[in-house]
């Protein structure tokens, strides 16, 4: 979708004219900014990335160590070609951000993705006041609406303690890169020892290395002792594979807004699933959006269509865009099977890498 204004919707992403610079672009271009990095979100073939501080290890290693990459704190301003840009917190996973542009008069908020409830893990969201306001829309539907973050995981721990009891050890499966490290951080240590997939373990290092104050969780392997209770955090990659059978007996729990759908847990053969989001909900993308004070809305990944339909019924000017963002919370396949290889190796974290296309994540 082309349209005049401070930011355009283009064959190749979001992109600023008058900063000759594109927002999460999906093909190679000479300026990026990028919200997070996440694959879909932070692509390989540009020659000049702009992005957080926090973003930088997962950065470098996804796209390639020698990136040219400038990094920011948030609120930072910087001016690109006399435009005006900031990094605002998404609260999407560590690092994400959302982009402010500011030229001529007008204020543009791209807010890549996001969840406004404060994880402990990834920073809390930051309203900005704008004119034009960019959303994902993932979950935006009026059946998503999340339980508080403490009351799942007391439920993820109660469900943990009791497969301890029945002398089962448990794995939760969730994305290496976003949602593994607010699921370690949060897990009740006192239950029982916790260890790591390849992947999420390798993943965790990555971002502990890059000065991130992480739980520092084990790599499982097969040296280990079987012990009774054991918690194991490892990707949906993970599920079905031999090296599960390892655990055996085991209860398997899912970590998924799209768990809060009815059947998903059936479909995903799982023996729990906990609706963990890292995108907003349905009140809390209407809540960001007004407290952006925004008279135009662009709804992009999700369910755009149904969601625009639903801010223009309320009074508030919104457009579908369709853009190459994943629809739902998106992961790196390749990310997971190089973070696993490069452990096997015995190679450093740091390794570059270049992506391949994104399978969804859920």
């Amino acid at each position: 979708m082309k349209m005049k204004g401070l930011l355009q919707f283009t064959d190749k992403g979001i992109y600023c004219a008058a900063g000759d610079f594109y927002i999460d672009p999906w093909r190679g271009v000479d300026r990026a900014i990028i919200t997070h990095a996440h694959s879909d979100h932070a692509r390989w073939g540009s020659k000049h990335y702009l992005a957080h501080k926090h973003s930088e290890s997962m950065m470098r290693l996804r796209l390639g160590k020698d990136i040219s990459l400038r990094t920011v704190e948030y609120g930072e301003v910087v001016y690109v070609n006399g435009v005006k840009v900031s990094l605002h917190p998404a609260g999407h996973m560590i690092g994400s951000s959302q982009i402010r542009v500011e030229h001529g008069g007008e204020v543009w908020v791209a807010s890549g993705d996001y969840k406004t409830e404060d994880d402990g893990v990834s920073g809390g969201f930051e309203p900005v006041r704008c004119d034009v306001f960019i959303t994902e829309s993932t979950f935006g539907l009026p059946i998503y609406r999340w339980k508080s973050q403490q009351t799942i995981f007391n439920d993820i721990n109660t469900w943990w303690a009791r497969n301890k009891e029945q002398g089962k050890a448990s794995m939760l499966l969730c994305y290496s890169v976003g949602k593994a490290q607010r699921v370690l951080e949060h897990l009740d240590k006192s239950i029982g020892n916790i260890y790591a997939h390849a992947a999420v373990h390798n993943a965790q290092r990555v971002l502990i290395e890059g000065g991130l104050p992480l739980y520092d969780v084990q790599h499982w392997n097969s040296a280990l002792p079987k012990e009774k209770g054991t918690m194991i955090v490892a990707p949906p990659s993970a599920d079905n594979s031999p090296w599960m059978k390892r655990f055996a007996p085991l209860a398997i729990g899912m970590c998924s807004g799209w768990m809060q759908v009815r059947g998903a847990q059936r479909r995903r053969n799982a023996d729990a699933g906990f609706a963990l989001s890292d995108h907003a909900d349905w009140p809390g993308l209407l809540g960001a959006i007004r407290a952006t004070g925004a008279s135009k809305v662009f709804v992009t990944h999700g369910y755009q269509a149904v969601f625009t339909r639903y801010l223009n019924d309320i009074g508030i000017e919104a457009y579908e865009v369709l853009t190459q963002y994943g629809d739902d919370e998106a992961e790196d396949s390749a990310t997971t099977s190089k973070l696993a290889e490069d452990h096997e190796r015995g190679d450093t974290p740091m390794a570059a890498s270049e992506p391949k296309e994104a399978e969804p994540e859920v």
